[in-house]
């Protein structure tokens, strides 16, 4: 897998957690659309910390090698 790629999903899963941040309402989290901001904000926090240890696992190995 490329590593461009690889930031290319980064960028794109922080600039869906920017988007959702705008979306949220601080009066009632968890109701309409600020709920599924909220979810969505969290799906991409998860996609953030598994690319970075999939980034870092592909520098161990490179240097294993």
């Amino acid at each position: 897998m490329k590593i461009i790629f690889i930031y290319i999903l980064l960028v794109i899963a922080i600039g869906l957690m920017i988007f959702n941040a705008t979306k949220l309402d601080f009066d009632a989290l968890t109701e309409g659309d600020s709920a599924t901001a909220l979810i969505t904000m969290g799906a991409s926090a998860c996609t953030i910390l598994l690319l970075v240890i999939l980034l870092v696992s592909l520098k161990i190995e490179k240097k294993v090698k």
